[in-house]
């Protein structure tokens, strides 16, 4: 498929490209290749073999989420590092604060 100037044209003004006549020239033969080539792949053939998610047998795996117990003595420690903090919980400071 071969672009006229006129389509190039369009396709600038489209895009609010201001082309030279030179650049005109030069993307009428780039942007005509490629529909050229795009119209060769269209007429591939891909045959009927099973669709290809990945190509290595590999799987995700995952397991559930499930409450797991902190030990007392653990969480203790943990709070006593902490810099700042209000009853049990960890005090940090804001993040969406200006």
């Amino acid at each position: 498929m071969s672009l006229s100037k006129e389509d190039v044209l369009h396709i600038a003004k489209l895009a609010r490209l201001e082309l030279t006549e030179a650049e005109v020239v030069k993307f009428r033969k780039q942007l005509s290749s490629i529909l050229e080539y795009v119209d060769v792949l269209q007429k591939a053939e891909g045959g009927e073999g099973r669709e290809i998610k990945q190509i290595h047998d590999l799987e995700n795996v995952a397991r559930a989420d499930e409450m797991m117990p902190f030990p007392e003595e653990d969480r203790k420690a943990m709070l006593k590092q902490a810099p700042g903090r209000e009853g049990d919980y960890v005090k940090t400071s804001g993040v969406f604060e200006s």
